[in-house]
């Protein structure tokens, strides 16, 4: 049983039906359902059993499991602690600022790379920390912020979403880092 908000329930079934099936499906079509063993000569109709799972009870449980509220900076936050490897958006990519075109332009073009081997969500709207709040709730593991710096060293900074821990890497190390943290490669 898996324990949700709502109770404790099954998530996976398993029917032990015996012969019964194959039984009754000989009987009503008059064509034998048995097996014929050649190494111990003998014929037996065959038991079945039937495993039974539905997503929508794996799906809950996977979002009942990830969720979770800490604080951070003395502010309440609620956040889904997806594995990297099953998380709906892998990354999101920040410009620091909507209005500098240098920047927006960078942004876009780690977005464009990214997008070709992951769901990734270019966001400019909002002050950065609202970004990081947001992609926090929907178990985004990594956002990308591109800023000032990025234009004169090709830098990026990469928050982590459960530690909130940031560190700066180049370009191309983030596209080696999210290949290790999301592919496991």
């Amino acid at each position: 049983p898996f324990k949700s908000p709502s109770g404790r329930s099954e998530l996976l079934g398993v029917a032990a039906r015996g012969n019964f099936d194959l039984s009754a499906h000989a009987e009503g079509s008059g064509k034998k359902m048995e097996y014929n063993c050649e190494e111990t000569k003998r014929k037996y109709v065959p038991h079945v059993i039937e495993p039974s799972m539905g997503v929508d009870r794996l799906f809950l449980a996977l979002v009942c499991s990830a969720f979770d509220e800490d604080t951070v900076g003395g502010e309440k936050r609620s956040l889904l602690r997806f594995h990297p490897s099953i998380a709906p958006i892998k990354c999101a990519i920040f410009p620091l600022v909507k209005n500098k075109e240098e920047i927006v332009g960078k942004a876009k073009e780690i977005y464009n790379k990214l997008q070709m081997r992951y769901n990734v969500i270019y966001d400019t709207s909002g002050a950065i920390g609202r970004r990081y709040r947001r992609m926090d709730e929907v178990g985004t593991p990594f956002c990308v912020t591109v800023d000032f710096d990025t234009l004169e060293d090709d830098t990026v900074t990469v928050r982590e979403r459960d530690s909130t821990e940031q560190k700066r890497m180049t370009i191309d190390e983030l596209y080696v880092f999210l290949s290790k943290e999301v592919d496991g490669m």
